[in-house]
């Protein structure tokens, strides 16, 4: 069993650190998620009974950790180093690329709630409306009224970045 789980982990590996990353912002934060998310894969991997694909497994339950870690967290006052970033200091070169449009798209992910930020990571895996409604557990056409609304709420956020400047 246990060699089983070790290699399910390194095979979904990447979705774990990508839910992570989505919901740690400081490198140390996402090693402790990490760390959390495998422990409770563990726990739950005798009870899994394979009924859905492992990565919806493995999805379902690092959701669930990380939204529950987030909410811990958020309760607590932030701390963390001052990185350039912060200091918001323009381009002024002019080198407008994917990664400012990246990393703007990634800041304004950061304002969604817990739920929003699940959905949309899904979508932008391209799950189908099926597969994020039994991820998330919530109705097919909820999942499709809520993209709506995520994104015409990443519109409104990415518009007025932008206009800040």
């Amino acid at each position: 069993m246990e060699k089983e789980f070790i290699e399910l982990i390194n095979n979904y590996r990447a979705l774990i650190f990508k839910v992570c990353n989505l919901y740690c912002g400081h490198p140390e934060s996402r090693k402790d998620l990490f760390q959390e998310v495998v422990l409770q894969l563990w726990k739950s991997f005798p009870g899994f009974r394979k009924a859905s694909a492992n990565s919806t497994w493995i999805y379902r339950i690092a959701l669930n950790t990380a939204i529950s870690n987030f909410r811990k967290e958020s309760k607590k006052p932030e701390k963390r180093p001052l990185t350039l970033l912060d200091l918001e200091i323009p381009d002024m070169l002019g080198t407008a690329g994917k990664e400012e449009d990246l990393g703007t798209l990634n800041q304004a992910i950061a304002k969604l709630t817990e739920i929003e930020k699940a959905v949309i990571m899904l979508y932008l895996d391209e799950k189908t409306y099926d597969e994020i409604s039994e991820i998330i557990g919530i109705s097919n056409s909820n999942v499709g009224v809520r993209l709506n609304r995520i994104k015409n709420k990443l519109s409104e956020l990415i518009k007025n970045n932008y206009n800040e400047y």
